[in-house]
């Protein structure tokens, strides 16, 4: 059993675009996210703010769910959202301060 934890995210641009992601570094990575480090589709899409995350100890499991909600209908995964930020806040926001 390892003490580390993986994380399953979903991060947000202003106009709801979101992308799905997995990290082992949830500070880390949302920071590469914000700071534009990789120049993919959220960097084309200006994805910026965390709007959904859970943790697991288990890297396969993190794998698994990360694929299940790429899978999901955007519907599902809005719903998955606001069933615990309603209001799409930015949950890092005081991280950085």
């Amino acid at each position: 059993m390892s003490d580390r934890s993986y994380y399953v995210y979903i991060m947000s641009s202003k106009s709801k675009t979101i992308y799905t992601g997995m990290t082992n570094n949830l500070i880390r990575r949302v920071l590469e996210h914000k700071q534009k480090k990789t120049h993919g589709f959220t960097y084309k899409y200006n994805i910026n703010k965390l709007v959904y995350f859970e943790a697991t100890p288990d890297v396969r499991i993190a794998i698994a769910r990360e694929k299940q909600i790429k899978g999901w209908t955007r519907a599902k995964k809005i719903t998955l959202i606001e069933s615990v930020n309603p209001e799409w806040k930015d949950l890092s926001v005081e991280w950085y301060i």
